[in-house]
């Protein structure tokens, strides 16, 4: 801990949050409110992994947010893994020998956040993963990499249920695991009212309650692989003809991006009941998500808010690091095979919505930023890390 102690001594009593991602800042924003509510000096660094308004600042606007006080450029540029990695973390390590923040909190799986914790960690700050222990168990999924890196490199770890704490125990990490909750569960229980007032979402859509599916993909596993991307639009178009409902489909650029390189564009198209719209803000996709009849996706944000919302979800992936959803019954994994897919819609459309919310009762952020203030207060010469 000689290191730890040196560094504590010229650092700052502050709180760095470190964001990049859509799924980051909305499971940030309980934590920077909290901060905010308790006058806990903190700031927020924005790695800039996010490039497009819809799916970046847009977040803040809704969520209430002050912008961050630290913005990445050009990180867009980067199109690898690596180059991406790289580059925020030689910007993130600049910033933070700047700021010179005793805490640096880091929430989820994005690149973004791997970065950052590398960058504290060489520092010696002291790390909180927010989010920490979930396991997909599915090593082609670059997500996988950095969760199992970053749980072993941070002194906190914010566990958001007793099954990922257990994760984090077998895989004999040396941080002190706090089971906390997930803060987006606090994030959807302080936003839908406000969602629910505020979006015309339904109206400008011509929607009405329960009469449509949602759907997004984005994931790497499926998205950049042709094959599977390409049966995907034959689920689509399965579930269309099939169930008889239409299918919203808020378009991710890098989907977007993918369909067209693969060909795939026209084909999607031409799906007659399948409406492709622009990437939502968080009120108006909450609205969007908690009135449809079933979900299908392969984000593990929306697996959460679909069972916190009491929506049907169908997950299109082989696994999921959200078991606790599947387990209570608001989940089923589907896989990318059309008719399984199907079946999975169909099982999920007669599944009485009365499960019970594994994730959290919507005070997460007041046990971490209790976690927090204890490092900032005490000395820190205890910690494993």
């Amino acid at each position: 801990m000689t290191n730890n102690k040196l560094l504590i001594n010229n650092s700052r009593n502050i709180v760095c949050i470190i964001v990049g991602t859509r799924p980051g800042i909305i499971k940030m924003s309980p934590l920077i409110r909290e901060c905010e509510h308790r006058g806990l000096e903190h700031f927020v660094l924005h790695t800039g992994q996010h490039y497009s308004p819809e799916m970046d600042n847009v977040f803040f606007r809704d969520l209430g947010l002050k912008l961050p006080k630290h913005h990445l450029k050009h990180i867009r540029e980067y199109v690898t893994h690596g180059a991406k990695t790289g580059m925020m973390l030689m910007g993130i390590e600049k910033l933070l020998m700047e700021e010179r923040p005793r805490v640096v909190l880091v929430c989820g799986d994005a690149n973004t956040n791997l970065a950052g914790a590398l960058a504290a960690r060489k520092l010696h700050c002291i790390i909180g993963h927010v989010e920490s222990g979930l396991r997909s168990n599915d090593w082609r999924m670059p997500e996988e990499h950095n969760r199992v890196i970053m749980d072993h490199i941070s002194e906190l770890l914010f566990a958001p249920t007793e099954e990922t704490a257990q994760n984090l125990r077998k895989d004999n990490v040396r941080g002190k695991i706090i089971v906390t909750g997930n803060t987006i569960v606090d994030a959807v229980m302080q936003n839908i009212k406000i969602a629910r007032s505020k979006s015309t979402i339904l109206l400008d859509l011509g929607l009405k309650n329960n009469s449509y599916f949602l759907m997004t993909i984005h994931r790497e596993e499926n998205v950049d692989n042709p094959y599977i991307l390409a049966d995907l639009i034959e689920c689509i178009k399965l579930v269309i003809r099939f169930f008889k409902k239409e299918i919203i489909f808020p378009l991710h650029p890098r989907t977007g991006k993918r369909l067209k390189e693969f060909g795939l564009t026209e084909r999607l198209d031409s799906i007659k009941g399948l409406r492709i719209i622009e990437p939502l803000g968080y009120l108006d996709m909450l609205v969007l998500l908690e009135q449809c009849a079933v979900v299908l996706t392969d984000s593990g944000g929306l697996q959460e808010e679909a069972c916190i919302l009491e929506v049907p979800c169908v997950t299109l992936r082989e696994n999921t690091e959200r078991p606790e959803t599947v387990l209570v019954g608001a989940n089923v994994i589907a896989g990318t095979n059309p008719r399984t897919v199907k079946a999975a819609v169909e099982k999920m459309l007669s599944v009485a919505r009365t499960w019970t919310n594994p994730l959290g009762d919507g005070r997460a952020a007041e046990r971490i930023i209790d976690e927090v203030q204890k490092v900032l207060k005490d000395d820190v010469s205890g910690l494993p890390c």
